[in-house]
Order: structure tokens, then C-alpha cells, then sequence
């Protein structure tokens, strides 16, 4: 298997989004999301001893999606935009953006794992039926982004990342269902985010289904679900809600 080759991966990449405003926090937050989740997917491989170039690549071009998506819609909501995944995976694999990436002999079984794991980054569950290689690749990618979504959710402003006011962040409510998925630990289907405290929560739940045990350490060395549950809310039963999550968030499932 030839290996994958970074520096004209990365000059692709640079060249993609020059043509976006890198002066736009959204752009800049996914320009830095990308190389840490790259980066991230290459240490998961490594422990597990998966090919770590073709893992690597998958970080690279998961978010592609993202820059058009900020650019037609102006969000990173995908309820509110477009399934910024399977639209990402679609301009690559269907488009053929793919060809700026890849030499033309990459070979078409590491391209299906390519195009699945990006396809599915962001589903609430991977369909069924797919290999063991593709699964695991789908694991990798997908552990490698909850961890960075952790970080960017405490180093970028909530408000620009979910478009909501500071008002409406600071005194929104927790929905039980949302409570609900956090004591079963378990991530939160999309549809049951209704306030952007929910999506706080979510984020926080997004450590209970990592899947490698690297993926695990990491994210708890790194500490931002800890940092996530110090959000400022001003409604009370918010605040007692991220207070119970603070006793709990590691506290293994019954």
C-alpha cells in the first residue's frame, strides 16, 4: 500500500481555503479544527495499529463541507444549513474535488473507507453493515473530532458557534431529554437539542461513546468537558443541572 503523502495533501487543503475569508472566525475555527483532528486521527491509528496516513487524510478532509456551508449559510448549524458532512463528502466524491487530494492510483478500497468515514462523521449512529475496516476508520475520525469539538466549544465563543445571543445562551433551560441522554451516557440525537444550553450538554456527552482507549485519556487529560460544564448560565435550574453533571461526568455507568 502506497503511503499517503502529506505535504501535496496540505498544500490542497491551503489552496481550498484560500478562497474563503480566513478572517471569519468560523472559517479560521475549521482551518484549525482540521490539522488538530488530523493530527488527533493519526495518534488514535497509531495505538491501534491502523494505517495512520490513510487515518490522517480522513481528519484532513472531514470538515471540507464546512467552508461552503459558513459561506452559503453562514452557520455551522446543520438543522438550520445543510448535512455539512454528507454535503462535504458529495463535493468530494461526487463532484470530484477528491482529484486535488489524491493521486489518480490512491486505489478505489482506501477511497470507499475515505468517503465513508467522511460521509458519516457526524451521524448519531454509523449505518449498518459496513466492514470492520471501514468501521474502524469511521471510529478513529470520529473520536478524533468529538475530542476537538471539545476543545473549540471552550476556546471559541458559544455564541458564534451555535448563532445565539448571549442572552439567550446564558438563560435557556436544559431539556429533560437532553438530561435524560447525559445519565444513560450516551451522546443526544440532533432532533432533541431544542435550547442552546442543550447543546452545551451535548457537547459534554460526547466523551461517554469515544471508542479507543487513547481517545478516552486523551480527553480527559485534556480537560474540556470539565471546562464545558463551568458554563455561566443565569437560570437557576440550569445551574443545578451543570453542577450535578460536575459530581458525575466520570463516574462510570451503572
Amino acid at each position: 500500500m502506497d503511503m499517503i503523502e502529506k505535504a501535496p495533501v496540505t498544500r490542497a487543503f491551503n489552496g481550498y481555503v484560500a478562497a474563503y475569508n480566513a478572517s471569519d472566525p468560523k472559517i479560521a475555527l475549521k482551518i484549525a479544527h482540521t490539522y488538530r483532528v488530523a493530527g488527533l486521527c493519526e495518534r488514535i491509528a497509531a495505538s491501534i495499529g491502523a494505517d495512520t496516513g490513510l487515518a490522517w487524510l480522513c481528519g484532513m478532509l472531514h470538515d471540507i463541507g464546512r467552508f461552503e456551508q459558513v459561506r452559503r449559510y453562514g452557520t455551522f448549524v446543520d438543522a438550520q444549513s445543510v448535512d455539512h458532512a454528507a454535503f462535504g463528502a458529495d463535493l468530494l466524491f461526487v463532484d470530484g474535488l477528491i482529484g486535488s487530494f489524491v493521486p489518480e492510483g490512491f486505489g478505489a478500497a482506501r477511497r470507499s473507507i475515505l468517503e465513508t468515514a467522511i460521509r458519516h462523521h457526524s451521524a448519531y449512529r454509523l449505518p449498518e453493515g459496513l466492514s470492520d475496516e471501514a468501521a474502524m476508520y469511521c471510529h478513529i475520525l470520529r473520536d478524533a473530532d468529538k475530542i476537538d469539538i471539545l476543545r473549540v466549544n471552550c476556546e471559541t465563543p458559544l455564541e458564534d458557534i451555535y448563532n445565539v445571543t448571549t442572552e439567550a445562551l446564558r438563560t435557556s433551560a436544559v431539556s429533560d431529554a437532553v438530561k435524560a441522554c447525559f445519565r444513560r451516557r450516551t451522546t443526544v440525537e440532533r432532533s432533541l437539542k431544542r435550547t442552546p444550553a442543550d447543546y452545551v450538554v451535548a457537547h459534554v456527552c460526547l466523551v461517554f461513546e469515544l471508542v479507543y482507549p487513547l481517545s478516552a485519556a486523551i480527553a480527559r487529560e485534556q480537560g474540556y468537558a470539565d471546562r464545558l460544564m463551568d458554563f455561566p448560565s443565569e437560570n437557576p435550574d440550569t445551574r443545578a443541572w451543570f453542577n450535578e453533571m460536575r459530581q458525575t461526568l466520570w463516574t462510570p455507568r451503572a
